[in-house]
């Protein structure tokens, strides 16, 4: 094979790596006491074990933070939010001082965790595996916490949400198609934000699509509701027989339990309500078993019967 056969073939390679979508992080570590920060980009990262508590993400030996990293005694994930792809691009590259254009602040074992990211894990050095042209570091996780926002994607050389991509597909149908109603999942560890009624049955957050688009709407339900609330994807697609109407719903995270209308219910106190329909207590009731399980799925169909197909599976 020719040097350049070679170069095209790593291209493809490469491009078929990008075929799989990720989320993003940046990570950290400091040398010199923790007088001097360093970070950078990767979506190389994965779970590997809950016992013990052990994380991995690769650095190419061609990065400038190699060294720094393949011979650190701790380092930390930030798992980036939907909003921060600026903070991502910035520490994607060269600059002279990163961490002067973000908010961020040393944790117990002198790693930068950055303010407002989807959740960090603060690590010490577990292992360092070589791997051709990249190095694996395996991290043993001394501490984290989960914000519940929606992460940063990525596919195929560029960012994306879940969510938000979902959102764009339901605008471009809405004029043309039946009626939409979005309604949100808000949840919050083991309640779901609920609404009641005058007549003392209870609902979720919904509202009609309108020419603004679904991610108007979307938006207009967390302004309404729970303004720090995030979309992670869609849970139910179904068509109600008689009115013809088209009724998705999104899982969402809330980082809080303490919304602007409403109130957050026990999911384990769900079977003792009222719902407005069964369609509705029905989704609940899987999410709520789903939620135990950590495997979620979409369910497609009418108001009456469906299938669920598995999406995530958590812990894996």
């Amino acid at each position: 094979m020719s040097e350049m056969e070679s170069i095209d073939k790593i291209r493809e390679l490469r491009d078929a790596f990008g075929a799989f979508m990720t989320g993003v992080t940046i990570v950290t570590t400091s040398k010199e006491n923790g007088n001097k920060p360093l970070g950078f980009t990767a979506n190389s990262f994965a779970s590997v074990s809950l016992d013990p508590a052990l994380l991995l993400v690769s650095i190419a030996k061609t990065s400038s933070n190699y060294e720094n990293f393949a011979n650190t005694q701790h380092f930390a994930i930030n798992i980036l939010a939907e909003e921060q792809k600026n903070i991502s691009n910035i520490f994607a590259r060269p600059s002279q001082d990163r961490f002067a254009e973000v908010k961020w602040s040393f944790s117990e074992y002198q790693n930068p965790i950055l303010d407002d990211v989807t959740a960090w894990f603060d690590c010490t050095t577990y292992q360092i595996v070589d791997a051709g042209d990249h190095a694996i570091l395996i991290g043993k996780i001394e501490n984290f916490a989960s914000s519940g926002f929606a992460g940063l994607g990525y596919y195929r050389g560029g960012y994306f949400t879940p969510a938000k991509f979902s959102t764009e597909i339901i605008s471009k149908e809405v004029s043309s198609g039946p009626k939409v109603v979005i309604s949100a999942i808000i949840a919050h560890e083991n309640q779901v934000l609920l609404l009641e009624d005058a007549n003392h049955l209870w609902t979720i957050p919904h509202i009609e699509v309108d020419q603004s688009g679904a991610d108007q709407a979307l938006k207009k339900l967390f302004d309404e509701y729970k303004s720090d609330a995030s979309a992670s994807f869609i849970y139910s697609v179904y068509e109600h027989c008689s009115n013809q109407h088209q009724y998705i719903s999104f899982l969402c995270n809330a980082p809080t339990s303490q919304p602007l209308k409403g109130k957050f219910v026990d999911l384990d106190k769900l079977s003792s309500l009222q719902f407005v329909n069964p369609a509705l207590e029905s989704m609940l009731q899987r999410y709520h078993r789903e939620k135990q399980l950590q495997s979620y799925g979409i369910y497609y169909g009418n108001e009456i019967a469906g299938t669920v197909r598995q999406i995530v599976k958590e812990g894996v």
